[in-house]
Formats: C-alpha cells, structure tokens, sequence
C-alpha cells in the first residue's frame, strides 16, 4: 500500500520556489522621488508654511514682574514658523532686558503656542547706595533691583567698621564684607530671616544680626554659616537678649 505524503513535505516532483519581486533601477527612482516628495513635503510644512506658525506667546512664573513686561522683553515675531523661532535668542532678550530674571525657560507647543516660563530672583538682603535707595540681592550675589525701601521680610546689609575693620580693608574690602554679610544672609532659615532686620558688619570677623524686638545674634565670621544658622534656630527657642554662635559647637546666650 503506497505511502501517503504528509503536509508540507515535498512529493516526488516538488514545488515551484515562488517568483521574487525585483525592482528595476527605473521603480527604484519612483520610490527615491516619493520618498523625497513626502520629506521635502513635510519640512515645507514644519519650517515654511503657515500651517504651524507662532501664534499665541504664553507667560507663566511671574510675580513681581508682568507678563507685558515679560512679552516686550521677548519680542517673540509672530507669524513665522514656530520650528525656526530661535528660543535662544528669545531667552537672551529677557534676561538682558530683566536683571529680574533668573532663568526663563522657552519651549514650543504645536501647533500655535510658544511658553515662557520665568523664575524670578529672590532677594536674600538688600545694600543701601550711595543714593539712600536699596540694591536687592539674590543668593547669587547679583543686584537686580533698586528700590526705596526694603522688600519685606528682607535684612539690610549695614557696615559700621571696627578700627579692626578699617585697618583691614586692604585684605577685607568693602565689596568682600557685603559678600560675605549676603552669604549669612543666604544661609539663614525662612523663619529667622524674617526676624533679622539687618546684618552688621564691623569687620570680616565680626559680624552681626540684628533681630526684630531688639535681640543680637554674635555671629563671626562669614564661615560654618550653615552650622551657626541651624545652631541659631535651638538657641532661638530660649528668649535672650544676646545669642552668640561665633563657636558653633559651643554656642551662649545672654540676658
């Protein structure tokens, strides 16, 4: 009795192998010209058209400033093809335009929006000019800001220099007294920086805060600002006249 042949096993003469599509030069150019339509197509659409321009410019993180303020300052040309705005120079335009601004973050929404995102400096003492107005400073150490008055919550910075102090500002000059009085500044707690309405500098190595309701905090050099400042914040819990962290690991108070 003959053997039946199993599926997919080839009989005595076989199977034809299936033909091979093969593409002549000339189908390869229709392709290449296709595929070179669809791109060039595309970025036409992206870069040149009107079908993805700039619209509509959003502003957010603002709080001192206003969004006007921050708009002028861009100059974000409306009408062109969001995809070719340069966000660079964008950003450079404000933050040349406004000491304020710390950093602004530019970023694109299609089909129609460009973003503005603002982060504003925030002012950790303030230095009274020559004028009797006051420069804010932020934790940078930058001036952004000039006002008549101080910002709320903000120390001034106040030099009263020591005979030690004057005789020192060949190595200690003003410029580095005011850095060093912001970088205590800067170290200091939310809740204490509310309660300090002036940093004293008498010389480089004596340094004072000077507390709402009438407290001293003896505070030393501008150095271990952060240790002082969280061994300040226990000592602050005990009412005193004078609170000294000059040596944080043996603090004092007194009255």
């Amino acid at each position: 009795m003959p053997e039946a042949v199993a599926a997919g096993e080839q009989s005595g003469a076989g199977f034809a192998p299936a033909p091979r599509l093969r593409l002549s030069r000339r189908g390869f150019a229709v392709i290449g010209l296709l595929l070179a339509g669809l791109v060039g197509g595309a970025c036409w659409l992206v870069f040149f058209s009107s079908v993805l321009n700039v619209r509509v410019v959003t502003v957010s993180g603002t709080s001192v400033l206003t969004p006007a303020q921050v708009l002028a300052a861009a100059k974000v040309p409306l009408g062109g093809p969001l995809e070719r705005l340069d966000t660079g120079a964008v950003q450079a335009r404000v933050e040349q335009a406004l000491p304020r601004v710390a950093r602004v973050a530019v970023s694109l929404d299609l089909p129609h929006t460009v973003r503005l995102r603002i982060t504003e400096r925030v002012a950790v003492a303030a230095i009274r000019e020559v004028s009797g107005e006051y420069a804010q400073v932020d934790a940078a150490g930058v001036r952004f800001a000039t006002a008549p008055s101080v910002p709320v919550g903000v120390p001034v910075v106040e030099l009263e220099l020591s005979a030690a102090g004057k005789s020192a500002l060949p190595d200690f000059p003003e410029a580095a007294l005011i850095d060093g009085a912001v970088r205590i500044a800067k170290s200091l707690p939310a809740a204490i920086t509310k309660r300090t309405t002036a940093v004293v500098v008498h010389s480089y190595d004596d340094m004072e805060l000077q507390l709402a309701g009438g407290a001293t905090v003896l505070w030393g050099s501008p150095e271990r600002d952060p240790r002082k400042a969280v061994v300040l914040a226990a000592l602050l819990k005990q009412s005193a006249a004078v609170y000294n962290v000059t040596a944080p690991d043996d603090p004092a108070l007194s009255g």
